[in-house]
């Protein structure tokens, strides 16, 4: 049997496991043999069940107890040190994971979707089989910051907008997919106004989704407590504020407030178990996250390695996250090399990509010791960027064809040595 999904995956994921394992249940018993009791375990269990573990399906209550802006007042984008203080016994994770926030939308976004639309919001809906307010929908339980191209199907046929209709042809994907990163669901209703009924509005959203922030710290280190790195967003487009409900929350938040959170293991994403592998880590702006973690954990498990990490941001007086961390680490011996890149603190714009290069030979020569390779950040273009640096790297210093560098990058993903969280 097969289900298509999009951003609703875990929900018809659920639906299809349950029907799956309904079909296997049924063949087994058609295949046993005719008259044979079934035989039934008697566990007696030992100690009291532990509480379940924070997952997606299942998130658990934790306290926001710090709220820290890290960057300067000055700087272009609000970056916030976010820590949550964590139930006991309920909420593991390791250095690479993901920490999943639970979120609402924010009632003034709720509030100008409803003032577009023109509906009641304490008009009852009824969908999925559960029913609430138009209200609760949009507030809880459906998606207002982002849009998906099933909304904008919807929306250019009741619309009659030719325009939209046009843009979602398939030679057109690229000019689509920028609509859908800039655009938020009340930009869109107000770009192609269309009626609309309570039903049907609530059926065209897609479930709200948690948030998922790379965690920037080791139980090792921070105890029963978990350290987010958050870039608040927070814009105005064609006059109108728009926020990202999850990081706005977080940034706005009274420290004391209780949330549900829930762990998204990382499993390809983690540190090597042997602590005499050197590690170099490049994650700019946000990507950087993961790195204080893995840092923190390999002190503490007193590894034997080199630490290399490569930042970049916008302006070092302005955007240089976790800076007296970092320095105090090198001072301490810890982070054996810290290359930086400022953007835009000179006439000609340096990034990340470009401080591998210029540091290639020694790149090339950790790579050829052992050394594992992380990447964190931006997958449009950062991601690409670094990933065609590290060709040239290889293939200039190891004295190979670019062909044969982009197979060296591949055998050390295949060995878990190259491994990126790129979104």
């Amino acid at each position: 049997m097969r289900v298509d999904a999009d951003v609703d995956v875990e929900a018809k994921a659920g639906t299809w496991i349950e029907q799956s394992v309904a079909g296997a249940r049924a063949e087994l018993a058609s295949a046993a043999p005719a008259g044979e009791p079934p035989r039934l375990a008697v566990v007696t269990p030992l100690r009291p069940v532990a509480p379940a573990l924070a997952s997606r399906d299942a998130p658990v209550e934790v306290e926001l107890v710090g709220n820290q802006r890290i960057t300067a007042r000055n700087a272009e984008r609000d970056v916030r040190h976010v820590t949550l203080a964590l139930p006991e016994r309920q909420f593991e994770y390791e250095p690479g994971d993901a920490i999943g926030v639970v979120l609402e939308n924010p009632t003034a976004s709720v509030d100008r979707l409803l003032e577009l639309t023109r509906l009641d919001p304490s008009e009852p809906v009824t969908a999925g089989g559960a029913t609430h307010t138009l209200r609760e929908w949009l507030t809880g339980r459906r998606e207002i910051a982002r849009i998906s191209r099933p909304l904008l199907e919807r929306l250019a046929t009741r619309s009659g907008s030719a325009e939209l209709k046009a843009q979602l042809a398939p030679e057109r994907s690229a000019e689509l997919r920028g609509l859908i990163k800039t655009l938020q669901v009340a930009d869109l209703l107000k770009r192609y106004p269309a009626g609309w009924e309570a039903a049907a509005l609530v059926e065209a959203l897609h479930p709200l989704a948690a948030r998922l922030y790379s965690v920037a710290s080791s139980r090792r280190e921070a105890g029963d407590e978990a350290h987010l790195t958050v870039a608040v967003v927070d814009y105005r487009h064609e006059g109108e504020r728009r926020v990202g409900p999850a990081s706005w929350q977080l940034a706005t938040t009274q420290p004391g407030t209780r949330l549900k959170a829930f762990v998204e293991p990382n499993p390809r994403f983690r540190v090597p178990g042997d602590g005499t592998r050197d590690l170099i880590m490049i994650g700019p702006g946000t990507g950087v996250a993961p790195f204080r973690g893995f840092l923190q954990q390999r002190i503490a498990d007193g590894a034997r390695c080199r630490h290399w990490l490569v930042f970049g941001g916008r302006h070092r007086e302005r955007d240089f996250l976790y800076q007296l961390e970092w320095q105090e680490a090198l001072k301490r011996r810890k982070l054996a090399r810290l290359e930086v890149a400022f953007s835009r603190d000179q006439a000609h714009k340096v990034y990340v990509q470009d401080r591998l290069r210029e540091h290639g030979r020694e790149l090339y020569s950790w790579l050829e010791d052992g050394a594992h390779l992380y990447v964190c950040g931006d997958a449009e273009r950062m991601a690409p960027d670094v990933h065609a640096a590290l060709i040239d790297v290889v293939a200039t210093h190891g004295k190979r064809s670019p062909e044969d560098a982009t197979a060296y990058l591949g055998e050390l993903a295949q060995a878990k040595r190259y491994a990126r969280d790129v979104y």
